[in-house]
């Protein structure tokens, strides 16, 4: 999903020329806005102005209610093929800055906001939010009615879109935005996972090691591992069973990532030979659809999906409620109460969307109640969001230090 016209992702970014701190970030004089057009897939049309790079893309539109971390959202994986619409109505006035990336470029197919900021006002910023996009040849659009697109698509759900300030007519516009591919159906998780594997040190003592399947991880995820004592081996998603085996992990880790579950079998057949050989394992976002499915659930599209770090969960073993970071489009289909029986352990459902009752977490125990693994549909390395979650990576430590202490399961051995 990329532009038909200006620098494509692959161009350098700036760096010579970049402002030192404490210097303006931009001219409050701007060159007269280039139109730009907007077309649903149900034919709704809205007009605005280019931001970034000048061209045309195409993708599914959704919104996200975040109303700050757009640099942390832009590079998020996780939006691969999605065409993102910003809630917050005044975007770009911290630019952008050298620190904050989730991943190598910018993932998400097209950005859309309301207000798009003239100056950069950060001491961290090094250039524009406009000149980021338009360096890495993503296609934006401002001066949008992003109120009524939001309510648009929460009445209608998620559908196919495309934004170009080339076309003029909607109806050619339209007739290429139902010939772009849909969601239903994508298994995107190749296409933004690392090439090679690579570890990430523990910080400090070594304490544990961890087999990370890159499904659309965030640099901050492995982070968070490794400042608890784990060294993190983060693998490609093609990876087998044999190569997260040859790593002799105390526990596998499966990140966040793009995608429908029910097209990705490949990667559920790895996880259920991880649970197999009764490895502890802690997934996030994809992760948790992984995870139901490899549990023998079903997996389904949600209208609009959860986009943005303020959604309300409940932890159902201590009743608590935790403000959290999510970015997913499909869901786990499973029992909000009672236990169900799997090949591997009784799964339950340990966490709740309070906004709809989602599930939101799973967990897998045995017979007597005492986890043997889990994962959650949110964030909770928080980049950027709220860190209320962040003792699930403490978790996640107490369940491979509780099994590394039993005779049959010594650290380090792997089935």
């Amino acid at each position: 999903m990329t532009s038909t016209h200006g620098p494509t992702p692959s161009t350098p970014r700036p760096s010579a020329s970049s402002p030192p701190p404490g210097a303006a970030r931009s001219s409050s004089r701007r060159p007269a806005p280039v139109p730009a057009l907007l077309v649903l897939e149900d034919g709704a049309t809205f007009t605005g102005s280019a931001f970034g790079a000048v061209g045309e893309t195409f993708g599914e539109a959704v919104f996200s209610t975040a109303m700050s971390g757009y640099q942390e959202t832009l590079t998020d994986p996780s939006y691969h093929r999605q065409v993102v619409v910003a809630t917050a109505p005044h975007i770009g006035n911290t630019g952008w800055n050298d620190e904050d990336d989730e991943s190598s470029r910018i993932w998400v197919a097209g950005y859309v906001v309301r207000d798009a900021a003239r100056v950069s006002s950060s001491w961290r910023s090094r250039r524009s939010l406009s000149d980021e996009l338009a360096a890495q040849g993503i296609v934006g659009m401002a001066d949008v009615d992003t109120r009524a697109l939001t309510r648009h698509l929460r009445e209608r759900g998620a559908m196919r879109v495309g934004v170009s300030s080339v076309e003029t007519d909607p109806a050619a516009l339209l007739a290429r935005v139902r010939s772009a591919p849909e969601m239903s159906g994508a298994h995107l998780a190749d296409e933004v996972s690392t090439d090679e594997a690579y570890v990430v040190p523990a910080q400090g003592e070594t304490r544990f090691r961890v087999a990370a399947v890159d499904l659309g991880i965030k640099s901050m995820t492995p982070f968070r591992l490794a400042e608890r004592g784990i060294e993190v081996h983060v693998l490609p998603a093609t990876s087998t069973w044999e190569q997260v085996q040859a790593v002799r992990p105390d526990g596998v880790f499966f990140s966040n990532g793009p995608g429908d579950p029910s097209a990705t079998e490949d990667v559920v057949a790895l996880l259920r030979s991880v649970l197999e050989a009764e490895v502890p394992y802690f997934g996030i976002c994809f992760g948790n659809q992984l995870f139901g499915r490899a549990l023998g659930f079903g997996t389904y599209k949600l209208g609009y999906g959860h986009r943005g770090i303020n959604q309300p969960v409940m932890d159902l073993s201590t009743r608590r409620v935790e403000i959290t970071a999510h970015n997913h489009g499909f869901a786990v289909d499973a029992p909000l109460t009672g236990r169900t029986e799997t090949p591997y352990g009784w799964a339950r459902v340990s966490h709740v969307g309070l906004n709809d009752d989602v599930v939101e977490g799973l967990a897998l125990e045995d017979e007597n109640g005492a986890l043997l693994s889990f994962s959650v549909q949110y964030h909770p390395e928080a980049a950027a969001g709220p860190h209320d979650a962040s003792y699930l990576f403490d978790r996640f430590v107490e369940l491979m230090s509780a099994r590394s202490q039993t005779p049959e399961h010594p650290k380090g051995a792997v089935a």
